[in-house]
């Protein structure tokens, strides 16, 4: 019978993760008691992916609120701090931002709007045309913008984000201003001082910085970036890719992804004989539609990745081929054709019309995009993704 099913997405349960665990056993063995019970034959390809979060959880990769303070403190002089350009999120940026304020006097906050970098809106696009703003231009006290915009509580959870961040900074006995300016350079007429927090834009926001005369410029990656044996550290990412974990502790990015993914990937040949693929991921890069969030928080999608899931797609568009080059085909004489042309395709599409509509995005960001999308983020209990077929197509 011919072959239906092309690429599978199985959501593996596993146990709950603890500070010491051996993850190269246990993912191992998560899979290898899945492929037994369900009767499923791995082949070469296949692909493991596990969440950032239990990597991080074994590891112990765990740091205080005092440890961001301290470090804060010790690297800015402790003084005036501009903090520009957070993410609006309780679960991302809150315990952050304490400890930034409980390690300086005063912190002058700067919100860029209408959005934050990941599309957390303050307000609407439809606000700022009926308010007569430019948000590249006007720079807003905290007065002003509520005086201007009336309703800023998030679209999804209700939160006003201005009152609790606010609120977050004074509890630490620390003063606090709150603007609103999506020129980076903006800050240095508050203080020389800053911490820029944007993710994916941040050499460039520092960059401009330093070029226009701060004192000093942190980003997020350059926090609890110092290896220690006291707290949890990041050497790559720092304060980046971090999440609350308790009221006083945040959980850090992984560190050795690359290492652990080769370890599994080794384990599970010498177990199985077949060569699969293995990754470490953290959020999907994707945009709702109706809150306009792009996912993406963490510094990147995969912090560690086996080699096979280098590169990006090279893949031809079956309606392309099938609307012009083999219009006059149908039936099986038309699938034929289609899966010839695709056993025979160059091995570079980029500049190829039959690959229009195939956008090359890189293979770790598509596939974690997958895995975070199944595994979802609340109390599904599938830290383990096993995928078969991706690298399937139609002449398969």
């Amino acid at each position: 019978m011919e072959r239906i099913v092309g690429t599978t997405v199985r959501g593996l349960r596993a146990p709950i993760i603890r500070d010491g665990d051996n993850m190269t056993e246990l993912v191992s063995k998560v899979v290898l008691d899945f492929l037994k019970s369900e009767k499923i034959e791995p082949q070469d390809r296949d692909i493991v992916a596990m969440t950032e979060s239990i990597v991080a959880r074994a590891q112990g990769n765990y740091a205080s609120v005092d440890d961001i303070a301290i470090d804060v403190k010790a690297k800015t002089g402790g003084e005036t701090v501009g903090v520009i350009f957070p993410i609006l999120s309780r679960n991302r940026f809150a315990t952050v931002l304490k400890g930034i304020a409980r390690g300086v006097d005063k912190v002058v906050l700067m919100l860029s709007y209408p959005a934050d970098e990941v599309g957390n809106h303050l307000v609407y696009l439809d606000q700022l045309d009926e308010s007569g703003v430019n948000p590249w231009v006007d720079v807003l006290t905290e007065e002003e913008f509520r005086s201007t915009f009336s309703d800023i509580k998030h679209t999804f959870t209700g939160v006003d984000y201005i009152n609790y961040y606010r609120s977050i900074v004074e509890a630490e006995d620390c003063t606090c201003e709150i603007i609103f300016a999506n020129n980076p350079k903006t800050i240095l007429d508050y203080t020389k001082t800053i911490i820029n927090c944007d993710i994916h834009t941040r050499q460039r926001t520092k960059r401009i910085l330093e070029k226009a005369g701060a004192n000093k410029v942190l980003s997020l990656d350059e926090i609890l970036n110092d290896p220690s044996e006291e707290h949890g550290y990041n050497e790559a990412y720092g304060l980046l890719g971090s999440n609350k974990s308790t009221e006083e502790e945040v959980k850090l990015f992984p560190r050795d992804c690359k290492t652990l993914v080769d370890d599994i990937q080794a384990h599970l040949l010498e177990k199985t004989g077949k060569k699969l693929e293995v990754m470490v991921y953290g959020d999907g890069a994707f945009k709702d539609p109706v809150g306009f969030i792009w996912e993406l928080a963490d510094p990147v999608v995969s912090p560690g990745y086996t080699d096979g899931l280098e590169g990006t797609p090279n893949e031809v568009k079956i309606k392309y081929l099938a609307d012009n080059i083999f219009r006059d085909l149908s039936g099986n004489e038309l699938k034929a054709a289609i899966a010839n042309h695709i056993v025979h395709k160059d091995d570079d599409l980029k500049d190829s019309m039959d690959a229009q509509g195939t956008t090359p995005r890189r293979l770790t960001d598509l596939i974690g995009s997958l895995a975070d999308l199944t595994s979802g983020s609340g109390d599904k209990g599938t830290p383990v993704i096993y995928i078969q077929g991706y690298f399937d197509n139609f002449s398969k």
